[in-house]
Order: C-alpha cells, then sequence, then structure tokens
C-alpha cells in the first residue's frame, strides 16, 4: 500500500472527519480566486449528505524552490492531524484522496465573514490567537497571511492554508507577533509537550508517517520540545524575513 493509499485510510477511519469529506462524491463549482496553487470549491456527497469543501490537487501545486515539489497537499491534512492532537487551534477536517483532478487534500469548507482576518479579530479574541500563534510555532508556518484566520458563521476562529508547514529548517513568517516577549501559558506547554512524546512514537507517528518525511517529523518533534520548554514567544528573527507578503 502506498503512502497516500495509507493516508487515505486514515482520514476513513478518524471519526473527526465526516465520511463526506473522506470518502463522498466530489463535484467542483469553481475554481476560487486569489489563490497561488489550483484551488476548487467542491460539493461533497455521500449517503444523501452534502456539504462543502475545498480541494487542492496536487497537479495543480506550483514548484516552490523550498519545499519538495507535490507535497503541499499532504502538508495540508498533517496540519490538521497535529491540530486535532493538540485539541487548538480550528483546522477545518482536512484528508488526502482522490478527486476529479487527483490526489490532493479536501478540507471542510468554513462559512466566514470575509471582512474579519486576523487583524480586526485579535483583540476580541486574543487566547485564541495565542494559541495560534504557539500552533505555528510547533508546526512551523512560512505563511501565516491575516486572511488565513478566518471568523466563521459559528463564532469560533478557523485558520486555514498550511501547504508550507513543517519545513526542517526555520522558516516562521506570520502576522501575528503581538504576543513577542509574553509568557506561554502553562497549559498549552502542556499540551504540546504531550504532543512530542507522542511524537516519538506509535499512532500518531505513524500517521503522520504517510504525510511528512522522517526528517521532517523528527524536526517536528524537536519544535514540539522546543516550545514545550520556553518560558516566552519569540521575538521576530533578524536573520530572515518573518513576515509573510502579501499580508493579509
Amino acid at each position: 500500500m502506498s503512502r497516500d493509499e495509507r493516508a487515505l485510510q486514515a482520514g476513513l477511519s478518524d471519526p473527526a472527519v465526516p465520511r463526506s469529506l473522506a470518502s463522498g462524491s466530489l463535484e467542483i463549482l469553481g475554481r476560487l480566486p486569489n489563490a497561488s496553487n489550483h484551488t476548487f470549491l467542491v460539493r461533497t456527497s455521500f449517503e444523501g449528505t452534502e456539504g462543502l469543501a475545498v480541494y487542492k490537487p496536487r497537479r495543480g501545486e506550483q514548484p516552490l524552490w523550498d519545499f519538495p515539489d507535490g507535497t503541499l497537499c499532504a502538508r495540508e491534512v498533517a496540519a490538521f492531524v497535529v491540530a486535532r492532537t493538540l485539541g487548538w487551534p480550528s483546522v477545518p477536517p482536512t484528508v488526502l484522496r482522490d478527486g476529479p483532478l487527483g490526489i490532493g487534500s479536501v478540507q471542510a469548507y468554513v462559512l466566514a465573514d470575509p471582512e474579519e482576518h486576523s487583524f480586526t479579530l485579535l483583540e476580541r479574541f486574543p487566547d485564541v490567537f495565542r494559541r495560534i500563534a504557539a500552533y505555528d510555532l510547533v508546526v512551523n508556518n512560512a505563511d501565516r497571511k491575516a486572511g488565513h484566520c478566518l471568523l466563521g458563521e459559528d463564532g469560533g476562529i478557523h485558520v486555514v492554508d498550511h501547504g508550507v508547514c513543517f519545513s526542517e529548517e526555520p522558516k516562521l513568517r506570520t502576522v501575528i507577533w503581538d504576543f513577542a516577549g509574553e509568557p506561554i501559558d502553562g497549559a498549552l506547554r502542556a499540551d504540546v509537550d504531550r504532543l512530542a512524546e507522542e511524537l516519538a512514537d506509535g499512532a500518531l507517528r505513524d500517521e503522520l508517517a504517510n504525510l511528512l518525511e522522517e526528517t521532517e517529523l523528527e524536526a517536528l518533534r524537536r519544535r514540539a520540545i522546543a516550545v514545550a520548554r520556553a518560558d516566552r514567544f519569540p521575538e521576530p528573527a533578524l536573520d530572515r524575513r518573518p513576515f509573510p507578503w502579501p499580508p493579509i
């Protein structure tokens, strides 16, 4: 069984992933604008249940100099698995599966207010954004734009677009530096410490091994250990660009 097939089986058995997302039919409704890679809104259907999802086929990924070709969709799924394990932040259920344009990530669509983003939300939801900032440290998010933070119609804050995470090299680029120098809450560090333990071996490591390389998994575990032991959120790096572009 290939890595892709094992990842699909993991999605089918994950109770946090709706069956319509993991194995339902996908109907392309249109291409989403302003995305650098091919990104489609799709309708999912399974046993009379329908929903909306975002489909990012592997074949539509633009090559990047600092990430291996054809891996962004798997990183999207790995980001969901890490958030699911931590219990935060809210990353919509995401699976790797076949679709109309081949293998890709399929993520539950979030109905959200298009006028809201991290710049408008952070002061109202500071604790949520502390968790997002800690999460981005762990997954080494190279592209946390303000627009990747959505205020859903359910009133929750949901974060999306994690295709350029999990590099072995430090690449944190984010608009959320508001907590730099501030202590990291002990409860967050305890959750990250538990993640680090689960990454040592066992079911979580096996699940992520279908999505990331062994060296990336080890780097993830080392970052989790570092965050669990950190007293404070870091300051922006001076030796590289710490902000994404465009910021929203």
